[in-house]
């Protein structure tokens, strides 16, 4: 498998690229709008073909790339079950395969952070967490039908339960980490080592954060697959 981990500095927002060396097809998960001539320009110099662009949810702190990625490229953006995109060629269902070439990339419902959540795993060793799991840390609750008891169940039901060598790739990270495993993330992630579901859940209600800067712009410009509207 080709693989690459990408940055949007703006946002804190890691883009990957998964592709099969043989078939030379690729994927990109959560591209974002403004790294689209990056991503293009890689995929060029490293000839290969973009097949998918997988969300792992409907993003309230960037605009998607996938429907410029769509419009130039003629890849098919997929997005998790449930979520409110109709402009997406899929909707991914809990437990399906994705294959493109040899690899093969396994969806994962983990609402809770969202309502319509997906992390994927690729080859049974890269797991891509999006904003359900951070390293030493997970994605907040408190917008976008959110539910920290939800995701608290996703987390310790579904993402610990992995072999602890399972590579941890997030969807954000603001302290300089680009990877983790699940095998620390259980010993040492600080949301979830020491608290049952209930104090997970008053934690998480204490948090007092400030919405992202680009919420009013993102979310409707995701659910239009990038399309940002024009001011009237």
């Amino acid at each position: 498998m080709l693989f690459r981990q990408l940055y949007d500095q703006d946002t804190s927002t890691y883009t990957y690229l998964l592709a099969d060396e043989t078939s030379r097809e690729a994927v990109l998960i959560d591209p974002v709008i403004e790294q689209v001539d990056r991503d293009q320009a890689l995929l060029t110099e490293l000839g290969l073909t973009l097949r998918y662009c997988l969300e792992t949810h409907v993003h309230a702190d960037h605009v998607t790339g996938t429907g410029e990625l769509r419009q130039r490229l003629g890849c098919l953006g997929i997005v998790p079950a449930g979520a409110e995109v109709s402009c997406a060629d899929r909707h991914i269902q809990d437990g399906e395969m994705l294959t493109v070439g040899s690899l093969e990339i396994v969806a994962i419902a983990t609402p809770g952070h969202t309502d319509s959540h997906m992390a994927y795993l690729a080859n049974g060793t890269h797991l891509f967490t999006g904003d359900a799991l951070f390293i030493r840390g997970c994605g907040r609750t408190d917008f976008q039908s959110g539910d920290a008891g939800i995701l608290y169940d996703s987390v310790t039901q579904k993402l610990f339960s992995l072999p602890a060598e399972t590579l941890v790739y997030p969807g954000h990270d603001y302290r300089g980490h680009s990877l983790s495993t699940i095998g620390e993330e259980v010993q040492w992630n600080p949301r979830f080592v020491g608290r049952d579901r209930n104090s997970f859940i008053s934690f998480m209600d204490s948090l007092d954060l400030p919405n992202p800067k680009k919420i009013m712009e993102a979310v409707p410009a995701n659910q239009s697959c990038g399309q940002v509207a024009t001011p009237v």
